[in-house]
């Protein structure tokens, strides 16, 4: 993807957030006359932006780049939070524009090493688009036996919408999925010339018509820390609290964490399942299938 395309996405991002915004959320006065437009207009952002409406429409159009200073005061206009405000600097900042070959990830040395001796958390390695690099034990026992999936298609946003198995485990789908989405909107932005990642969103875009229309919404988020509720087929409802840790070495590659509060129902579920899974043979699945064999007597 070149500048041009990059210049195509802020203006999209740009729209998308304008239509978000009602006259009274900037103080502009409302009118008797119906408004074609949902959102505020282009010459509404401009005005309020100290810029002409030519300038700001080109800015959509994807025919011209701003400086700092308008993208800050269009940010404060359309209210972006902090995620949305780092997407923007994204597409906007040279380094973003500048074109970066990639060659195949491998998970660094001393990930891994932190990776193995985490045996009694659940921990995944994401890289780029949110591949899944690496994963522990007890990760395949809480979320799925990864080394079955292609490697091509270990992707943790894939999984979400298109693994049932996977898609089941999160009673809040929605919020888990949407919030994916925002995520892997925010992966476009790092590296626009992926080629695996454009084919993934085209995939999915196809799959599923939620994928489609979060996508469309331009919603971005990074990968911080959060807390999910997990179904889980033999573990029951745990709520877990995940966290990310970046590479220093490698910014692309991220460590992610499940953990639990001591003493509560959600940490005995992964001490049982972190005693079921010692050697490194315990999957989901194989938990499904332990727990349908033994009966309560």
């Amino acid at each position: 993807m070149d500048r041009n395309a990059h210049a195509s996405e802020l203006g999209a991002f740009l729209k998308a957030r304008r239509m978000e915004i009602t006259p009274s959320d900037v103080g502009l006065p409302a009118t008797a006359t119906r408004r074609r437009v949902q959102g505020l207009r282009r010459e509404e952002v401009a005005l309020l932006a100290s810029i002409s409406t030519d300038y700001y429409t080109r800015l959509e159009q994807g025919r011209r780049t701003a400086s700092p200073q308008v993208l800050d005061r269009i940010a404060q206009i359309l209210k972006l939070d902090d995620d949305e405000r780092e997407y923007l600097v994204e597409l906007a900042g040279k380094d973003a524009l500048r074109p970066r070959r990639q060659t195949a990830q491998k998970v660094h040395p001393q990930l891994r090493r932190l990776l193995e001796a985490l045996v009694t958390v659940p921990a995944v390695v994401l890289g780029r688009r949110m591949d899944i690099l690496a994963w522990n034990p007890l990760a395949a026992a809480l979320v799925t036996d990864f080394s079955k999936i292609p490697e091509k298609q270990r992707n943790y946003v894939r999984l979400i919408f298109v693994d049932p198995a996977v898609r089941a485990l999160y009673p809040d789908w929605e919020t888990v999925a949407h919030t994916a989405v925002s995520q892997l909107r925010m992966e476009a932005a790092r590296t626009p010339q992926d080629q695996r990642l454009a084919a993934l969103v085209g995939e999915l875009s196809v799959r599923d018509e939620h994928f489609r229309q979060w996508w469309g919404a331009h919603h971005v988020a990074v990968r911080g820390m959060g807390t999910k509720v997990f179904r889980h087929p033999v573990a029951g409802d745990l709520t877990l609290d995940w966290d990310t840790l970046t590479c220093a070495t490698d910014p692309d590659q991220q460590l992610v964490t499940w953990t639990a509060e001591p003493g509560s129902p959600s940490h005995d579920g992964l001490r049982f399942l972190a005693s079921w899974s010692v050697g490194g043979t315990g999957t989901a699945a194989d938990a499904g299938a332990d727990a349908r064999t033994e009966s309560p007597s």
